[in-house]
């Protein structure tokens, strides 16, 4: 069947959905589908070790009776069980507290201009090619150099699926989209020294991966690199966050400025909007509609329109995230944020890797993070951390078992510089941050 065909038949159903709420008593009603299609296929020491489809799907409907809601969802998509799911949600919502903040978004926000994104590209989900780029990558790390040792496998991941969003103000919306993914890790040892590390790369196209020999070469050449790694004194440097894992510092932010923790007066950013947070050359925008974006899509999971958004403006706190509820608790509206941010470009000073190295002089490299010691409430931060000892703009040797710690407030404040060289493998695209001064707890 067609994909144009299975989305006609989706929304054929979620109008069905939504007709029998409204003939059950629902004064509004929305529901979502979702059908996904896909392969995975792991490997280990060269050998398949699991092989996997999937083919799911599911219908998810909330009602709302007046100001009470309810909720239900299905797997059977059956008229019987349509219609049994639809009475439970109304007899949820019956039994619930009124709240003044539940419905549905406003009419007037609902996105009527649905533009293909380029998010499918479709391709034979092949077991046999699912097993021989899993295999090729776990054999190019493991033939890389013989410090490697062992190997935590490598893992191949197609899916292609369609999402479906309607509601009673007469959205009914869908759209097809795919997401190839290959990765690898392996264990490398010398003397007494064992390290482990990765590699991987995702694109919505499966000819935008990098080759399956690149993938393991880079995860060889990662653990490598890691071997004589050594703890190091405590201090205050500078710190160069690695593109690979800076998108999580500028995810803390997202859950600053979300308005689920503002409404409940649980960040440190409240009533800060306009605020001078960053250095004032950062800029960071948000591009819903990017062609063939891993976060692009033309309205969030309440059907509400999503629109390119200046998210910092010359370092300055311009935009809070709300969905329907929260901004409701806010007195504001929503920005089309329900299910997530999308497609935030970090903006930068021009530097390349090599040039923030240089521009930081002596601190410490991060590689990798690991904990969970953020509080979005007062800003503090620690986490562990691994990486690389950096003098005179040089690598000088690889370190672990080290903390760092600041203030996100301070941490965003004393940001001196961006690489131009983004990772783009999520929903923030940003090159490695340099921070000016955090405190290093090592021996």
């Amino acid at each position: 069947m067609q994909i144009d065909q299975q989305i006609a038949e989706i929304q054929n159903i979620v109008d069905d959905v939504l007709t029998m709420a409204k003939a059950k008593g629902a004064t509004e009603a929305e529901a979502s589908m979702s059908k996904v299609q896909g392969i995975a296929v792991s490997s280990r020491m060269k050998e398949v070790e699991n092989v996997e489809f999937t083919n799911d799907g599911g219908l998810g409907i909330s009602v709302y009776v007046g100001k009470h809601k309810g909720s239900a969802s299905t797997a059977d998509l059956s008229k019987a069980a349509l219609a049994l799911t639809v009475e439970k949600a109304i007899d949820i919502a019956r039994y619930t507290s009124e709240d003044p903040c539940t419905g549905l978004a406003d009419a007037a926000l609902m996105a009527t201009e649905f533009p293909d994104l380029e998010l499918y590209h479709p391709q034979e989900l092949d077991p046999e090619q699912a097993m021989k780029i899993a295999i090729e990558a776990e054999t190019a790390a493991l033939d890389y150099d013989e410090r490697i040792v062992n190997s935590d496998g490598a893992g191949y991941n197609a899916n292609q699926g369609i999402r479906v969003y309607g509601n009673t103000h007469g959205i009914n919306a869908g759209y097809p989209s795919s997401r190839y993914s290959l990765s690898c890790m392996t264990i490398a040892a010398k003397d007494d020294d064992m390290q482990r590390d990765y590699a991987y790369t995702v694109s919505r196209r499966p000819d935008g991966l990098k080759s399956a020999h690149s993938v393991g070469q880079e995860a060889a050449e990662n653990t490598v690199s890691r071997l004589g790694s050594r703890k190091i004194n405590t201090a205050n440097v500078p710190v160069l966050l690695d593109k690979d894992v800076a998108s999580s510092l500028f995810g803390h932010y997202v859950s600053a400025i979300s308005g689920g923790n503002l409404y409940r007066r649980s960040s440190f950013l409240l009533d800060k909007l306009g605020a001078q947070v960053f250095p004032g050359w950062l800029n960071i925008q948000e591009l819903p509609h990017l062609k063939g974006g891993l976060a692009s899509s033309s309205f969030d999971a309440e059907g509400v329109a999503t629109k390119d958004l200046h998210v910092v403006e010359n370092g300055k706190l311009s935009q809070y995230l709300y969905t329907t509820y929260s901004a409701r608790k806010m007195g504001q509206t929503p920005t089309g944020h329900a299910g997530g941010i999308h497609n935030w470009i970090i903006g930068d000073t021009g530097h390349t890797d090599k040039a923030l190295l240089e521009e930081m002089g002596t601190g410490l490299l991060v590689t990798e993070l690991m904990g969970q010691g953020v509080s979005v409430v007062t800003g503090d931060y620690s986490r562990g951390a691994a990486g690389y000892w950096v003098e005179n703009g040089v690598i000088q040797y690889p370190v672990h078992e080290v903390t760092i710690a600041g203030n996100l407030k301070d941490m965003f404040a004393n940001i001196r510089a961006i690489g131009k060289d983004r990772d783009v493998r999520g929903g923030v695209q940003t090159g490695s941050v340099l921070i000016d001064n955090m405190k290093i707890a090592g021996s």
